[in-house]
């Protein structure tokens, strides 16, 4: 299956879902003082942060083709 700017472009959709419900959990384990949870969480956050500006950027480059 090849992947489409709109496929891309929904994986996007998706992941930054996923990113606010992380960064939600992220912050909670924070404000109740579980350092370890949350400094887990905002790593994964960043690193979905990441995966979904590669994507974005993907999505461009096969838009302009």
């Amino acid at each position: 299956m090849v992947a489409s700017p709109a496929e891309l472009s929904s994986l996007a959709t998706a992941l930054d879902d996923l990113t606010r419900r992380v960064t939600g959990h992220a912050e909670a384990s924070d404000a109740a003082k579980d350092e370890d949870t949350a400094r887990e969480l905002f790593a994964i956050e960043r690193s979905l942060n990441s995966a979904n500006r590669r994507l974005s950027r993907l999505a461009l480059a096969l838009g302009r083709l």
